[in-house]
């Protein structure tokens, strides 16, 4: 194997794109701060290049959908899903989290279009709140990079 190619997505787009952004309205007081992040890294990433619609869901179960439908469109070049589900009681948790990344995995595969997970599954409120900008980072902002790498990454392929 003399001869190795490796293509890699770079964290900028070369190219006006559209990009949908699927916000679970249920903690919303977490998900707001993904959001912020998520159009920070875009903005940050695009040099302005980048078109966003936002489409908000009542929960996180209802993601998938929304994402599916609007991968659907062929108008977006990657969809971010964007929720918070925090761990409760119940067996609740595990039901809306499973149904959600699984149904989010499948819409990315049937359109061919990049549907990224941005979507928190966490045990109590303070992990969520870490995840949302403080001590683990912004992963709204990790999802926006995501998106714009999946892009890059797809063009070459």
């Amino acid at each position: 194997m003399d001869k190795i190619k490796q293509i890699e997505g770079q964290a900028t787009v070369s190219k006006k794109v559209e990009v949908g952004i699927v916000c679970s309205r249920f903690n919303h007081f977490i998900v707001d701060k993904l959001e912020a992040g998520c159009l920070d890294a875009l903005n940050r990433h695009s040099e302005g290049r980048i078109e966003v619609t936002i489409f908000r869901t009542p929960g996180a179960f209802e993601l998938p959908l929304v994402a599916s439908k609007a991968a659907k469109t062929a108008r977006f070049s990657a969809i971010i899903a964007l929720g918070a589900v925090i761990r409760g009681d119940t067996a609740h948790f595990e039901l809306v989290a499973n149904s959600c990344a699984q149904g989010l995995s499948n819409a990315a595969l049937e359109t061919g279009v990049p549907v990224i997970f941005g979507v928190l599954t966490v045990d109590t409120i303070e992990q969520a709140i870490e995840r949302a900008g403080t001590k683990a980072g912004n992963k709204g902002y990790e999802a926006g990079v995501t998106a714009i790498e999946m892009i890059s990454l797809l063009e070459q392929v």
